[in-house]
């Protein structure tokens, strides 16, 4: 390890929080490592503690300690497949934001015991990108379109977007039982709770956060629905949580769904989450309509042709 180092924050990456950074510069550090060093003050900003979500100015001088990063053999940071994944799974890309269509199974961020996830991996494969954050989340299990921007004025322009509800998503998922044709809408709202095991979970609540998806069926099988879910607004778990509530739950939903049920489509081949996020379109200023589609991953494609044979 090398001694303390010291950084200038510059202009374009202003704005970014201090935990952020760090994760930047200490490529293959774990996130709960680089919470630890702040919250031992171990990293100062002007010489002084910061707190994890202390957003940079520029000029702020910015002291890291050393610290040790991944030996050779150590799995802290991505394997090389992983990184080729990703890349081949970009959908678009331009200098503002980057848009890919995240596997199944894979964090969208590090942290509880997560070593990596997508975006940390996406910052090693754009080095030169001087910032690089999540717009929205997927759920670990959730596949599909996924935005990073790539300057913190097209961030705040996403996180406007995503807040005021003024994104198209789209997913498709995989629901137990036959809804009937034509849109049914759910509008009803979310609260947390404390479920199994301490896990968030979120249920129907008249004092829980507005939400609303429109269930769209697509084609029906024995038992099972696909169908299009077009969300409305953006809470956590809203779609699993919806539709449960009107007793068809995504397949495979280990925390929402039906366990007997389930068992049925394990013999056709279903190891995770039925649940992809097929497409989002917004428009972003200066560049107009941006729109990006994921197709229905091969695996859950072949479950589908399975549901078909007798």
């Amino acid at each position: 390890m090398a001694g303390p180092s010291m950084h200038t924050v510059a202009a374009e990456i202003a704005g970014q929080r201090i935990d952020n950074f760090l994760l930047r510069q200490l490529k293959g550090v774990p996130r709960t490592r680089i919470y630890r060093l702040l919250r031992r003050g171990e990293v100062r900003v002007n010489g002084g503690r910061i707190r994890p979500t202390y957003r940079l100015a520029e000029g702020d001088r910015v002291r890291i300690p050393p610290v040790r990063q991944a030996a050779p053999g150590e799995t802290m940071a991505p394997s090389a497949r992983i990184m080729e994944r990703l890349e081949s799974a970009i959908l678009h890309e331009d200098d503002r934001l980057l848009i890919l269509d995240k596997p199944s199974g894979m964090a969208v961020h590090g942290g509880s015991g997560i070593a990596y996830g997508v975006v940390e991996a996406v910052r090693i494969m754009r080095p030169r990108a001087p910032f690089l954050d999540l717009a929205h989340r997927l759920d670990r299990d959730t596949s599909g379109c996924l935005v990073l921007a790539k300057r913190r004025s097209a961030l705040r322009a996403l996180h406007a977007a995503f807040r005021d509800n003024a994104v198209d998503k789209d997913y498709l998922a995989l629901m137990r039982g036959s809804l009937p044709p034509g849109i049914r809408r759910v509008d009803a709202p979310l609260c947390a709770e404390a479920g199994k095991g301490g896990e968030r979970t979120m249920r129907v609540h008249p004092r829980g956060q507005s939400a609303r998806t429109d269930f769209t069926p697509l084609t029906s099988y024995e038992g099972w629905s696909l169908v299009r879910a077009t969300l409305h607004t953006g809470r956590t778990h809203q779609i699993r949580a919806h539709a449960a509530s009107i007793d068809c739950p995504v397949a495979m939903d280990r925390r929402y769904g039906d366990e007997r049920a389930d068992q049925a489509l394990r013999s056709k081949g279903l190891k995770r989450l039925f649940l992809h996020a097929e497409r989002l379109a917004f428009d972003l200023p200066g560049y107009g309509r941006i729109e990006a589609s994921a197709p229905l991953p091969g695996e859950l494609q072949a479950v589908l042709t399975r549901l078909t044979e007798k």
